[in-house]
């Protein structure tokens, strides 16, 4: 027991005569808890997007069975117009409304599933940032682990300026403030 109390000791005492590790293990605690939030939120959005997804799927099926019976009843209201133009005028009246019909429920179905689209990519539009929080909080915490080894200010200042750009996107995107930009999407995409 005695051997790992000495071999953690001389890093322990080391670690705090250093500022720089003091701020690096600051800055790292502040960093990964800010990234396991913006971790949970991510999940949830893409549950948020998962969703929307499937209704927009669900819809566009629905305005496609529609679509369907709406060709059916055009051509069966032909067949009749060729067979007994004359003699058929409550069906064709009823082929012509259910025509009317469908055309106005696709229409009804269109623009709720073009709804559900645009829902999707406005919540995509905040995974994407979430992503690109979660990269940057990464780099970060890497070149904060690099900072303890080398002390360097310089490393220890620009990990924190990447740290901070990463929470930056994240508050955005909790706040749902879009910084989004579509060249990193591009990029990471």
């Amino acid at each position: 027991m005695s051997d790992i109390s000495e071999t953690i000791q001389e890093p322990v005492e080391q670690a705090n005569k250093s500022k720089i590790n003091s701020r690096v293990a600051l800055f790292v605690a502040i960093t990964a808890t800010f990234m396991a939030l913006c971790n949970v939120k991510d999940g949830n959005v893409v549950q948020a997007m998962s969703q929307a997804q499937a209704h927009s799927i669900d819809a566009w099926s629905y305005f496609q069975a529609k679509s369907t019976k709406q060709a059916i009843a055009e051509n069966t209201l032909e067949m009749i117009k060729v067979q007994n133009p004359a003699g058929n005028e409550t069906l064709i009246k009823k082929y012509s409304e259910q025509i009317d019909k469908y055309e106005k429920e696709k229409a009804e179905i269109k623009a709720q599933a073009e709804g559900f689209q645009k829902e999707y990519d406005d919540i995509n539009l905040f995974d994407d940032q979430f992503d690109m929080t979660d990269a940057l909080l990464t780099i970060s915490i890497a070149m904060f682990g690099i900072t303890a080894l080398t002390q360097k200010k310089w490393l220890l200042y620009f990990s924190s300026i990447v740290s901070i750009a990463g929470i930056v996107l994240g508050l955005a995107a909790f706040l749902k403030i879009s910084l989004h930009s579509d060249l990193i999407s591009k990029i990471l995409g």
